[in-house]
């Protein structure tokens, strides 16, 4: 398998980011009315006077890939790839020729139309099996998926209210509170840290531990002899 590269290619097929040759690369993405693959060129920039040349090699690289992406996926229905832009009419017509050769194993029936002037071309594929369309990402444990944090400054409030609950409902001499490295760094940085403002205003004995496996903004307290203490 690893001599032949196929785990790479069971793995190309749950991402939609797929490598071509180069640095190139293609980028599939799955709506509901149809399927978008967009060709770039990733490093392979060149002068000003070759930018045609580089640009019918990436997009006739692509064309192959693309024809094999669509049998390993078996996708289905309307497909639009954005090659990268051509001024050359032969130029197009190569790309086009070369998609319709690619695609000539195809079993389903299939079929491909020339590239527009803005450099787009539309495919119609007829599915033979189940689309191959794995959903590989998870929803961040943060953020829960939305993108957003708690703000670092509500944050501490949060916590220091957490803090004062337990220092004055709970009789324990020494609190230990274990998040974050950043976390732990932001609280016991300077002379005057936080840590040792709230240990003189709470008259607690206070200890900031980092744990690298905690989530960013994750904290939880323990006690003098390792018993996590629950609010």
């Amino acid at each position: 398998f690893n001599k032949e590269n196929i785990d790479k290619q069971i793995k190309a097929l749950f991402g939609k980011t797929v490598a071509i040759k180069s640095g190139a690369y293609l980028i599939i993405e799955h709506t509901e009315a149809l399927h978008v693959i967009d060709v770039n060129s990733g490093n392979r920039s060149k002068p000003e006077a070759n930018q045609e040349t580089t640009a019918l090699e990436v997009n006739m690289a692509a064309a192959e890939e693309i024809a094999r992406q669509l049998r390993l996926r078996d996708m289905g229905g309307i497909i639009v790839v954005d090659f990268i832009d051509m001024v050359s009419f032969a130029n197009k017509k190569t790309v086009f020729q070369k998609m319709k050769s690619e695609m000539e194993n195809d079993r389903a029936k299939h079929s491909i139309l020339p590239l527009s002037k803005f450099g787009l071309m539309q495919i119609t594929r007829q599915r033979v099996r189940p689309e191959m369309n794995i959903e590989t990402n998870e929803k961040c444990p943060t953020c829960r998926g939305t993108g957003e944090i708690t703000p670092s400054i509500i944050f501490t409030d949060e916590l220091e209210n957490n803090l004062k609950f337990l220092a004055e409902k709970i009789a324990f001499k020494i609190i230990i509170i274990k998040t974050h490295p950043y976390i732990a760094a932001y609280l016991t940085k300077g002379l005057n840290s936080i840590r040792k403002q709230w240990s003189r205003k709470y008259k607690k004995k206070l200890k900031v531990e980092s744990v690298n496996s905690y989530q960013y903004l994750e904290y939880h307290f323990f006690d003098r002899e390792g018993e996590e203490i629950f609010i």
